[in-house]
């Protein structure tokens, strides 16, 4: 059983971590324009928008919590030391669990109703939904089994995660989790892993700095009017800036 610990919580996080650097690098360098979600919104559009608008919005807290928990655990102890505010945030972690789940079963059956979207769809694609779709499950498990998670996370998990980072891992609080929590941790560095060759790897090119960039401001130097008029003859006046 020590065996199986030290393997699943000291050796697959280095694996998986080294996986997705050399992956990603070496995905990016030699199919660089593969490197997306390979959209398929042109393909069917109404399920796309409500499961991707569940997932994504449900995926980004889910994982924005996380990463502040792991930063800022006594922080996230302080906040949670007043038990109103302990609560809305573990309904709201739930809420947007859910959030995750609901939007990537829509998703996945997207995929295996729809003809088309099948017709593109690839083993690695049913692999890592079903993965998603598992480790949504089981964290939504979790926040209702295991209640208070984030005061957990801050003081069992946090150290164990930078124990890694330090290349100094300590599994001690790990090895006495209850099984589902093991499995979930588990599964995401499994996630990790796998990020280089699925369509996750799009979140790496996220144009990001849309949000901060000046607004783009476009300068018509000629006269649109007379340009686009219908009953114009479209080669006497062809737009110069198209």
């Amino acid at each position: 059983m020590n065996f199986l610990n030290n393997f699943l919580f000291i050796a697959l996080p280095y694996i998986a971590i080294a996986i997705f650097l050399v992956g990603s690098i070496h995905r990016y360098k030699t199919h660089g324009f593969k490197y997306s979600s390979l959209s398929s919104q042109f393909l069917e559009g109404k399920k796309l928008y409500f499961g991707s608008l569940l997932f994504h919005w449900g995926i980004l807290v889910v994982f924005v919590g996380h990463l502040l928990t792991f930063l800022f655990p006594k922080a996230t102890l302080i906040w949670n030391s007043d038990p109103i505010r302990l609560i809305v945030l573990e309904y709201l972690a739930f809420t947007f669990g859910l959030s995750v789940l609901v939007g990537m079963l829509a998703l996945f059956l997207r995929r295996l109703t729809q003809p088309r979207i099948r017709a593109v769809t690839t083993r690695m694609d049913i692999v890592i939904e079903i993965l998603i779709v598992a480790q949504a499950v089981f964290g939504c498990w979790i926040a209702l089994g295991y209640r208070w998670g984030s005061s957990w996370f801050a003081s069992d998990l946090t150290p164990y995660l930078w124990s890694l980072f330090t290349f100094n891992p300590h599994i001690e609080a790990i090895n006495a989790m209850p099984p589902v929590i093991k499995i979930h941790i588990v599964g995401a560095f499994i996630i990790i892993a796998l990020i280089p060759f699925t369509r996750l790897v799009h979140f790496l090119v996220a144009p990001f700095h849309y949000i901060v960039r000046p607004y783009q401001q476009v300068m018509w130097y000629w006269d649109r009017r007379r340009i686009r008029d219908p009953n114009t003859v479209w080669n006497k006046h062809p737009p110069r800036n198209n």
